[in-house]
C-alpha cells in the first residue's frame, strides 16, 4: 500500500517521477519475474545509440536473437561490436533502414520477411526531435514521419511475421512529453502553426500513444499485444543535441541509459504483459494517458488518426489489419484484457 503511494506521488509530481531518483525509488518494488526472450526474435528500431543500444545489450544478454535497424550503418556496426562484446551474444544482426522513409521501411520489412519466418517483437523505438522545420523526399513532416508515419508502416507490414509468432508483442517508445499535447486530427502534421520542435515533437508522442491503442482495439483476439510506454528523463545523445538547455539544467537528474530501457525490455519478456493490450507504462506500471481533460481525444478522433495513417502509408481502408474496427467508444483507459494463448 505504502509502495503504491509513493510511486503514485513520483508521477504525479513529474521531475521526481521521470528522474534518476525516481526510478531508484522505484527499483525497490518493480514488478519482478524472468524474462521470456531466450531465442526469440526481435527488432529494434533506433538501435544504435541511447536507448535503443540498451535495450539491444540487455535483449541480447537474455538469449534473444536481436535486429538492430539503424539509419547509419557505421554507428551502427560499432554499436553492434560493444553489445557484442558487453553481452557475448554472436546474435546480433545489423539493417539499414531510415524509419523517416517509407519506402525505406517496406524495403526492410520486405528483406527481412524473405529472411526469417516469424518475429516475436518489434520495439519501434526510433525518434528525431528537429530544430527546424523539414521535409522527407515524400513530403512529410520530419518529425511526423519519422515517429509516427514509418514505425506505424512497419508495424502494419510485420503483421503477418508477428502473427506466425503468437503470442507476439509491439512496443511503441513515447514520451511523458505526450501529456502536454492533444492530438489535431484535422493537421497531424502540423502544417498550419508556426514551428516548435518540442511541441512538434510532443503531438507525435501523443499520436504514438493513441495509436497504439487503436491498434490494441483491432488487432483484440490476434494474440499480438501492441503497448506504448515512456522511459522518463534519459541522458542519450539525441537529447543533448535536440534539448542542449533541457540537458545542461536536468544533467544530474536524467536516468543512464539502461534505466532508460528497463522497461522496455520488461514490457518485451515479461509474460504477464500479454494478457492485455493497448496500455501505456513508466516504471514497469500502466499508467494514465491523460492528466488534463483538455488533451482527451474521442473514439471517432483515434479511429479518424489511424485511417489517416493507413492512407498516408499507402495502404487501403482497413488494410492494416482488416475489416475487424469499430468506434464504439471504450472505457477511459481504452484496453481490455485478452486471454492469454
Amino acid at each position: 500500500m505504502l509502495a503504491r503511494f509513493l510511486d503514485n506521488a513520483l508521477d504525479w509530481m513529474v521531475l521526481p517521477g521521470y528522474s534518476s531518483v525516481g526510478y531508484r525509488l522505484r527499483e525497490r518494488w518493480l514488478p519482478r519475474g524472468q524474462l521470456d526472450v531466450k531465442d526469440r526474435t526481435v527488432i529494434v528500431t533506433g538501435a544504435s545509440a541511447g536507448i535503443g543500444e540498451a535495450v539491444c545489450s540487455k535483449l541480447a544478454g537474455e538469449g534473444a536473437n536481436v535486429h538492430m535497424v539503424v539509419r547509419n550503418l557505421e554507428r551502427g556496426e560499432e554499436a553492434r561490436v560493444r553489445i557484442a562484446e558487453g553481452s557475448g551474444s554472436k546474435s546480433l544482426e545489423l539493417h539499414l533502414c531510415d524509419i523517416s522513409s517509407l519506402a525505406a521501411v517496406r524495403e526492410f520489412s520486405s528483406r527481412f520477411t524473405e529472411s526469417s519466418s516469424k518475429l516475436d517483437v518489434l520495439i519501434n523505438n526510433a525518434g528525431v526531435l528537429p530544430a527546424e522545420r523539414s521535409h522527407t523526399d515524400e513530403g512529410f513532416e520530419l518529425t511526423f514521419a519519422t515517429n509516427v508515419l514509418g514505425p506505424f508502416l512497419l508495424t502494419a507490414l510485420l503483421l503477418p511475421a508477428l502473427g506466425r509468432s503468437s503470442p507476439s508483442r509491439v512496443i511503441n517508445v513515447s514520451s511523458g512529453g505526450m501529456y502536454t499535447s492533444r492530438i489535431d486530427v484535422d493537421d497531424v502534421q502540423l502544417d498550419h502553426r508556426e514551428f516548435d520542435g518540442a511541441r512538434f515533437y510532443a503531438h507525435t508522442k501523443r499520436a504514438q500513444v493513441i495509436l497504439s491503442e487503436e491498434w490494441g482495439r483491432r488487432l483484440s483476439g490476434d494474440s499480438i499485444t501492441i503497448h506504448s510506454t515512456h522511459p522518463g528523463w534519459v541522458a542519450t545523445p539525441g537529447v543533448a543535441s535536440s534539448l542542449p538547455r533541457f540537458n545542461q539544467v536536468m544533467g544530474p537528474l536524467l536516468r543512464d541509459t539502461n534505466a532508460g530501457a528497463d522497461t522496455i525490455v520488461w514490457l518485451a519478456g515479461s509474460p504477464g504483459v500479454a494478457r492485455s493490450t493497448g496500455k501505456f507504462w513508466h516504471d514497469r506500471r500502466p499508467r494514465a494517458k491523460h492528466r488534463v481533460p483538455w488533451t482527451r481525444e474521442t473514439a471517432r478522433e483515434r479511429a479518424k488518426l489511424f485511417d489517416l495513417c493507413e492512407r498516408l502509408c499507402g495502404l487501403p481502408p482497413g488494410g492494416a489489419v482488416g475489416s475487424r474496427a469499430d468506434t464504439d467508444e471504450k472505457g477511459d483507459d481504452g484496453w481490455r484484457d485478452i486471454e492469454p494463448r
